[in-house]
């Protein structure tokens, strides 16, 4: 679980981030799951998008990534939700 502290300053480094992953009109599947946790592992801090014609609604895909791929959410923040896991091999980020 993230602290306060943790969260603002994830959401500080996530702020210039791009989304790299979107969520259309079949919402979340386990193939972007998948995916997405291959990034986390990478990256550590992601951003997805939710698309217009996307039936899940914003919360509930956030549910779904981060119990799908063990990750924290930071932010929900418009359509972009902002994903942390702490990466096992490829650990770049300290948090305070």
């Amino acid at each position: 679980m993230l602290t306060g502290k943790q969260k603002r300053f994830l959401r500080s480094e996530a702020h210039h981030l791009k989304p790299i992953f979107q969520i259309g009109k079949t919402g979340v599947n386990d193939n972007m799951l998948k995916q997405i946790g291959e990034a986390l592992e990478k990256r550590e801090l992601i951003k997805v998008s939710i698309l217009q014609n996307s039936s899940e609604q914003k919360d509930t895909a956030a549910e779904k990534l981060a119990t799908g791929t063990g990750a924290e959410i930071v932010q929900i923040i418009g359509n972009n939700i902002v994903l942390y896991k702490e990466s096992e091999e490829n650990k770049q980020m300290h948090l305070p």
